[in-house]
């Protein structure tokens, strides 16, 4: 078969050919992005945490009538009501282990700043999430210590939320530790938080835990984390719980009921719009990645949109095309081509829109990508989005002009040929 009989058919038929070529170019562009913000959002929801989130739940809860100031009685008071809760905590039959705590993993409720190597150092080397406990904070999180040591009762110490100073030891994640101190050695060295001439010497490093945050913006540094020796008080409390494994929701029950018997004067009925309530890390994680779920559905959905559109676009205008070329069929047939020869006719007339068509789309994703890359802070697509999205469309094409070209296949010479 040769292709001067196609391209001349083509050029007959130039707006529907430049139609369907742009429709698979967009499609190819739209859809080799989407699939790769798709692929970003699936590994973003299923990275690890690094901590033991199946037996684990957390505490917020505010007192009611508690001291609001932050003179030294008002912090003292604050935290014996603090160590009553944990006291109380621990006792429960369900109960693994407790910790005191600001934040955990995807809570969305970050403190965070600036690690230096050196004092006053005016641009930090990296920057990371801080999270503040007590010498329970690994048990009960689950953390896994790859070097070093854990705090000790003794070098835990308090303030008020807000107050100021740096700790004297801290423990860092191994992905922290590696930035600062490529060699390995990050164990015994000081380092400098947020700018200021206080040294923290880190005495243990953990292998891995997440930020609390959970968008794109904290994913240049998600696993840079320091913990501090430092238990926050305040009217309004966090408190991390691990559970006896498979004992989670007996655990949670009992805490809500150990609480109240002890002390009354709290809010904890569950109210997550405002940091209130008792909730396992399975309903931290589901909050955190609600969004990143629903835009890889939402795009999953364009997508697939987008190749029906394509796919009915290119079997409309083959159809069409059918009917208009009944009579130069039934000649062909006449002259004895065969219903291969006017199979593969329609097929290769495909193969040259879709081929033009997946050029320029390779081109277009490119482009789309670089765009979106200035704007939006986003990663470089690999070029093998786009290989593996000329074949899907390649095939696409393929598949639906088949129809329509058997159709055209079976047209009988005889009854084209009374038409003339």
């Amino acid at each position: 078969m040769t292709l001067h009989p196609i391209l001349a058919a083509l050029k007959k038929h130039k707006a529907g050919v430049t139609l369907i070529t742009l429709q698979i170019a967009l499609t190819l562009a739209i859809v080799c992005n989407a699939v790769f913000i798709i692929g970003q959002r699936v590994e973003r929801v299923h990275r690890p945490t690094g901590i033991d989130e199946q037996n684990l739940f957390l505490i917020q809860q505010a007192y009611v009538g508690a001291p609001t100031g932050d003179d030294a009685a008002s912090i003292e008071k604050l935290d014996a009501m603090q160590r009553s809760d944990l006291a109380t905590l621990r006792g429960l039959p369900d109960v693994e282990a407790v910790a005191a705590i600001n934040s955990l993993p995807l809570l969305q409720s970050s403190w965070t700043g600036g690690v230096g190597l050196k004092p006053d150092q005016q641009h930090s080397t990296e920057h990371a999430a801080y999270y503040f406990g007590d010498d329970q904070m690994l048990n009960t999180l689950g953390l896994q210590l790859v070097a070093g040591r854990n705090f000790t009762s003794s070098e835990i110490s308090n303030r008020g939320f807000r107050g100021v100073g740096e700790p004297p030891m801290v423990i860092v994640t191994k992905a922290l530790a590696d930035k600062l101190f490529p060699k390995g050695d990050a164990l015994g060295k000081t380092v400098y938080l947020d700018g200021l001439a206080i040294p923290s010497t880190i005495i243990g490093v953990v292998e891995r835990m997440q930020i609390p945050a959970a968008g794109g913006w904290g994913d240049s540094f998600a696993w840079n984390s320091v913990l501090q020796p430092i238990r926050l008080d305040a009217n309004y409390t966090r408190t991390a719980v691990r559970a006896r494994p498979g004992r989670l929701d007996a655990a949670m029950r009992e805490a809500r009921e150990g609480l109240f018997n002890a002390n009354p004067m709290r809010v904890l009925e569950n109210q997550p719009d405002i940091g209130i309530g008792i909730m396992p890390f399975s309903e931290i994680r589901a909050r955190a990645y609600r969004a990143d779920i629903g835009m890889a559905v939402l795009m999953g959905v364009i997508c697939l949109i987008l190749l029906c559109v394509t796919a009915a676009g290119i079997v409309g205008l083959t159809s069409f095309w059918v009917g208009q070329r009944r009579k130069q069929i039934g000649i062909r047939r006449a002259l004895g081509a065969t219903r291969n020869d006017i199979l593969r006719y329609f097929q290769t007339e495909n193969l040259l829109i879709a081929g033009a068509g997946v050029v320029l789309g390779a081109i277009l994703a490119v482009g789309l990508n670089l765009w979106m890359m200035k704007q939006f802070a986003m990663d470089r697509m690999s070029l093998l989005y786009v290989l593996v999205g000329i074949v899907v469309l390649m095939l696409l094409g393929q598949g639906a002009v088949f129809a329509p070209a058997r159709r055209a296949s079976r047209v009988s010479p005889v009854e084209a040929t009374r038409s003339v």
